[in-house]
């Protein structure tokens, strides 16, 4: 993959939650990229969430999508036991890789990733940021127009954001 004007070309993995809110930001917020194709293990979900957001490619199939030369990079969104094979497969097919956390279960297992990354000389990370959180965002708003006075120190417990 070239980087440049271009569109970066994306697909992702895993229609659950996180999944639903990486499409949504990628389709409405994010220049420069589009999403290609959702990849579920339930097809169903794959389908309902890309006509959502207009994708055009919507499977149960991981190797047919990795084996596309057309997609330059993946979301990992998926299953936890499941990103260990992805991010090896993806780095294996030279397609740069996002991923939610955790990599995988096992140090082992999470070396292997690496190590094929590594090889594979393409781009990774992992996610950790909750940048698009309401929460977080309203704390920011708060935080930036004074609201909230000038913070030392903010703690914050967070379970989980509502769902799409």
């Amino acid at each position: 993959m070239a980087l440049g004007t271009a569109p970066v070309r994306i697909a992702v993995f895993g229609a659950g939650r996180i999944g639903q809110v990486h499409v949504a930001n990628l389709s409405t917020r994010v220049a420069g990229v589009t999403v290609s194709a959702v990849v579920d293990v339930r097809r169903g979900a794959a389908i309902a969430l890309a006509s959502k957001y207009g994708v055009q490619l919507a499977t149960d199939d991981v190797d047919a999508v990795l084996g596309d030369r057309d997609i330059d990079a993946v979301l990992i969104a998926s299953a936890t036991d499941t990103h260990g094979a992805l991010i090896r497969g993806a780095a294996a097919s030279g397609k740069h890789i996002f991923c939610e956390k955790p990599i995988d279960t096992t140090i082992e297992a999470i070396d292997a990733s690496l190590e094929a990354v590594a090889r594979a000389g393409v781009r990774f990370q992992v996610g950790f940021n909750r940048r698009f959180d309401p929460s977080f965002r309203r704390v920011h708003d708060l935080v930036r127009s004074g609201e909230a006075g000038k913070p030392h120190l903010i703690r914050i417990t967070s379970r989980d954001p509502q769902p799409p």
